[in-house]
């Protein structure tokens, strides 16, 4: 038995009849484009639909989420596989009760712990699937294998993208890499895009049109539109005052422009095929994986 079937056995072990919350993984090709942002603006429009959220921060090292919630948190991700501490431990909760998880850069070395661990792992990860509705992984950005990790196990991708011409090149060169990865799995993930500081939809719908076009002819790739957030000053403020503008101006362009982007997301009709793989079963994916390539590679 390889050890990614042992994952899978250690999966349904844990597996009692408990919900699997809706993962969403939000990328970049670049920093500086408003992807944390993004994650928590999002975060608390689902809390205003009375979806229960929780954000994973994995942008390891930065701490974006910690810092644009003014808090602090007393444990993270690592707390719980080498302290002993649970998920409920480990979760800080920021404004209207969105939940996050500081990542800590224990994640990168899940694939070495053994079985023991890993049986704990899982069965604390379904906990947070029961805890929460929706899960957004807030990745850090550009290309690195951390990253390429995460979108590879994610069956739901949303990559921030805005006008400047690196950031076009970057998101491209960020999903060329992820189409080259040997655990790719085309049908297995639906890629959604939003264009963050346009000027207006328009600007949006065309930022969008010229980023797919490439992505289609070269990579084979379908992404799917979500919607165009505009760079107002009310979203800027909030920024720099470090309240989401969703709740510090609901009024603002910005906020309004989430809010649909959040309706779209929990559209019914639109994600009828979404998987609601979960957060344990995401780390399965991509624990098993890693081992999997050790084991080629020896």
């Amino acid at each position: 038995m390889d050890q990614a079937q042992q994952l899978r056995n250690i999966i349904k072990a844990n597996n009692i009849a408990k919900p699997e919350a809706r993962v969403i993984t939000v990328t970049s090709g670049k920093g500086g484009v408003g992807k944390s942002n993004t994650a928590i603006n999002l975060a608390i429009q689902f809390r205003k639909m009375d979806k229960k959220v929780v954000i994973l921060d994995a942008d390891f090292g930065l701490a974006n989420i910690e810092i644009m919630f003014g808090t602090v948190p007393k444990h993270n991700f690592c707390d719980m596989i080498y302290q002993g501490k649970s998920m409920k431990e480990i979760i800080t909760w920021g404004p209207m009760d969105v939940g996050f998880v500081s990542g800590g850069s224990g994640i990168a070395g899940l694939s070495n712990l053994g079985k023991e661990y890993l049986t704990y792992i899982i069965g604390n990860l379904r906990e947070l699937d029961s805890i929460a509705d929706v899960i957004i992984i807030d990745t850090g950005a550009g290309i690195s294998d951390s990253v390429l990790e995460f979108l590879v196990a994610s069956g739901e991708i949303l990559l921030v993208t805005t006008p400047e011409p690196t950031s076009i090149t970057d998101s491209y060169s960020l999903l060329k890499a992820l189409r080259r990865h040997p655990d790719f799995e085309e049908q297995a993930v639906r890629i959604k895009m939003v264009a963050n500081k346009v000027s207006g939809q328009e600007e949006g719908r065309i930022l969008y049109d010229k980023l797919n076009s490439v992505v289609t002819r070269y990579l084979s790739l379908s992404m799917e539109y979500l919607g165009a957030v505009p760079n107002d000053t009310h979203l800027s403020r909030a920024v720099m005052q470090q309240m989401p503008v969703s709740l510090q101006n609901p009024g603002a362009p910005s906020a309004l422009a989430y809010e649909e982007i959040a309706a779209r997301l929990m559209n019914v009709e639109l994600n009828r095929n979404v998987a609601r793989r979960g957060m344990a079963a995401l780390f399965a994916h991509m624990i098993g994986n890693k081992k999997n390539r050790g084991q080629g590679e020896n």
